[in-house]
């Protein structure tokens, strides 16, 4: 079943490094197929590696390492086709096998620019490998987590400033 939350937070952040160490959610093949059926999929090896190459590209992209055009081979097949259900149109999307999760991760992305542009940006602790949608009135968020990533650099930031004093 699909998280509530979408796919495309929990996808950026599927490679959080622990311990100085980065953990990928997707890397081992049975891990990823579980967290691919977790959010929607089916889980076969094809959709697994469309997936990987998705959350790499959407990385690059929200980094700004690339430009968004990078996306455009992703949704090649990708339909939109009107459905006539109880009297009343509706528009499905159809995606070719094994690319849905993908899709839809690329779909969140371009929905959250267009509705909240700014919003989803890169953790401001470089090493921290996570992302964040800034949710503050002031879109001032800088941090995945305030009492990990904020905290640490905060307390970083204290030691240097008072260790010369």
């Amino acid at each position: 079943m699909p998280t509530p939350e979408g796919i495309l937070l929990p996808l950026l952040n599927s490679r959080p490094v622990d311990n100085g160490r980065q953990h990928d959610a997707l890397a081992d093949p049975d891990e990823g197929r579980r967290w691919l059926r977790d959010h929607g999929g089916q889980g076969t090896e094809a959709e697994l590696a469309h997936l990987r190459r998705a959350r790499d590209l959407l990385d690059a992209v929200v980094r700004g390492n690339a430009p968004a055009e990078d996306l455009a081979p992703l949704l090649r097949g990708v339909r939109r086709v009107p459905v006539l259900r109880d009297g009343e149109l509706d528009w499905e999307l159809q995606v070719e096998p094994d690319t849905g999760p993908a899709v839809r991760a690329v779909l969140e992305w371009a929905e959250l620019r267009e509705r909240a542009p700014g919003r989803l940006r890169p953790c401001a602790n470089p090493e921290c490998r996570l992302f964040l949608i800034d949710r503050s009135r002031a879109n001032r968020a800088r941090w995945c987590s305030m009492s990990g990533c904020g905290n640490r650099l905060k307390a970083r930031r204290h030691y240097e400033r008072t260790r010369g004093a």
